[in-house]
């Protein structure tokens, strides 16, 4: 006779993550076709399964709407970050999960740095891009070491990951540098070649070399 489960036996263990939290950035849209949602839904539920919390701009709308609400569906913590003159625009209803509002974008760029382990970007405009950048040219002057990584849903960013691979042809990114990028086209795949990922590319200068105070990144927070 074939073997039979053991109704009693345990499930599975999900698995363990080196990230405690992950900034995501991503659109305050939710983007023209269904494959942009669907992928924030499912790193959210890929986060969940990870028992990783969130750290993301604060909006109630878009994709950060979708991803929020997901991880806080899901049983993990949801630190948004907003400044005050984007709440109106970026808040739609209650907020989702605890909301830190600040100044300005410089602090709330600092602040969601400062909390997350690591970064992903999923699809995004202008402000999604900039905050990737950010994150990316941190890491190569050494001000941080957490991993970065595109969640490239559909070939959205493959023009953008052209361009990085063009700068480094061109000799303006250091072939090391070009690997601070981790990229793959789903949830899962993401968060695994992040969880494997190391440093491999040498600092600008060494984090102790940096004013953390004046750059906003190294502040502590302020009692609520």
């Amino acid at each position: 006779m074939g073997e039979t489960a053991d109704a009693d036996a345990a499930p599975a263990a999900a698995p363990t993550s080196r990230f405690g939290r992950i900034c995501v950035f991503c659109g305050s849209n939710s983007g023209n076709r269904p494959v942009f949602g669907h992928a924030a839904l499912e790193l959210g539920q890929e986060m969940v399964t990870r028992g990783i919390d969130l750290v993301y701009g604060g909006g109630s709308v878009g994709l950060m709407g979708l991803i929020a609400q997901t991880v806080l569906d899901g049983g993990c913590r949801v630190q948004g970050v907003i400044p005050r003159a984007l709440m109106p625009l970026e808040i739609s209803g209650a907020s989702v999960g605890e909301v830190k509002i600040v100044t300005d974008m410089h602090e709330r760029k600092a602040e969601m740095a400062r909390q997350a382990d690591a970064f992903i970007a999923l699809p995004g405009g202008y402000g999604t891009m900039e905050e990737l950048l950010e994150m990316i040219t941190w890491s190569q002057l050494g001000i941080h070491e957490k991993p970065v990584g595109l969640l490239n849903v559909d070939g959205y960013y493959d023009p953008l990951l052209a361009l990085f691979d063009k700068g480094a042809a061109e000799g303006f990114i250091k072939a090391d540098c070009r690997e601070i990028i981790v990229s793959a086209p789903t949830a899962h795949d993401l968060l695994t070649k992040m969880e494997q990922y190391t440093r491999s590319h040498r600092e600008v200068a060494s984090r102790t070399s940096w004013e953390m105070t004046e750059l906003g990144y190294g502040k502590a927070p302020e009692e609520s």
